[in-house]
């Protein structure tokens, strides 16, 4: 008989607007039907990250997150050093979605009844995804060349601005917080002009003013837009999706070709793959805000690399093992 992998799950209780830290323990209790685990629970942010290094530094084999977008990326980032190197590469990251946007879970097929969550967990059937690796600017001349990993999608334009906003309402309304955020954020942004560099190929070269850039691992971002739906977590490619010089009309005309996955077509939008974007704003004073799963956490300039299969992943369906 195989011995269960030992497990550390990662808790933010202040998911969902606290809901998360209420309803812990009736959840702990349907987790542990399922499989075995240790606990432990953030209390600020990057918490989540710190938690998982030490988890994997610890011997852990499967370390969960448990909490929305935000805390999935933060313990994706555990399985990385500060440089980016893995940490202990045979490890498994899962998760039991309890958030407000759950984009990841989307792309990744898993269970949103955290009982059928932890079934695929119990099941152990894992797979090796891409992760990208950001490095960008934050403000203060000693915080540039800030370095973060992402499994879903990093974006930089209004999509950073909305990030701020639904922050700000504390998610109460759930995904309509991120609708709300939108339409507000894109009535009042002025699209951008920026570069952008595929794969060091000084030919690439594009310039365009933008709304947003999405620059995808997984296929949804924006609480349920699927801004990427043909992107794979594991074909070794970001998908480049770049929204033009969309306005408020553009959004509300035609807002729901996004969140159907079918905007690919308009004329506004282009789409290409590459293993790896340099972009940076035309006007070196312009703040262009980056969106990573959910959180704003600075701006161009930066570069996003893609690493091939570098996070073991526990997965539901069988297209990802």
């Amino acid at each position: 008989m195989t011995a269960e992998p030992r497990t550390v799950v990662v808790v933010n209780p202040k998911s969902q607007g606290g809901r998360l830290g209420k309803q812990w323990p009736e959840l702990a209790e349907t987790l542990r039907r399922a499989f075995a685990f240790e606990d432990v629970a953030t209390t600020a942010p990057g918490d989540a990250t710190r938690l998982a290094r030490e988890a994997l530094r610890g011997g852990a084999e499967r370390v969960v997150a448990v909490g929305g977008d935000g805390t999935i990326n933060e313990v994706v980032n555990g399985f990385f050093d500060e440089r980016g190197e893995p940490i202990a590469r045979d490890a498994a990251f899962a998760l039991i979605p309890f958030g407000t946007g759950g984009d990841f879970r989307r792309t990744m097929g898993i269970p949103l009844d955290a009982a059928r969550a932890a079934a695929v967990i119990a099941a152990d059937r894992r797979a090796r995804i891409d992760v990208g690796r950001l490095t960008y600017t934050r403000d203060g001349a000693a915080d540039h060349g800030a370095l973060r990993m992402f499994a879903n999608i990093t974006s930089f334009g209004v999509s950073g601005v909305v990030d701020r906003l639904v922050n700000e309402s504390g998610k109460r309304l759930g995904r309509l917080s991120f609708a709300l955020a939108t339409l507000r954020a894109t009535w009042s942004y002025t699209n951008q002009r920026v570069e952008m560099i595929f794969d060091d190929d000084a030919a690439s070269r594009v310039d365009a003013t933008i709304n947003t850039v999405a620059v995808a691992n997984g296929r949804y971002f924006g609480g349920a837009m699927m801004v990427a739906p043909d992107a794979q977590v594991d074909d070794g490619l970001f998908d480049v999706i770049a929204l033009g010089d969309f306005g408020f009309g553009d959004l509300v005309k035609s807002g729901r070709r996004i969140y159907k996955g079918t905007h690919l077509a308009m004329d506004k939008v282009t789409a290409r793959r590459a293993r790896t974007v340099d972009a940076r704003p035309l006007d070196a004073s312009a703040v262009v805000e980056l969106d990573v799963d959910g959180e704003c956490l600075g701006r161009l300039p930066a570069r996003f690399e893609l690493l091939p299969r570098a996070l073991s992943m526990v997965v539901a369906r069988s297209e990802h093992a």
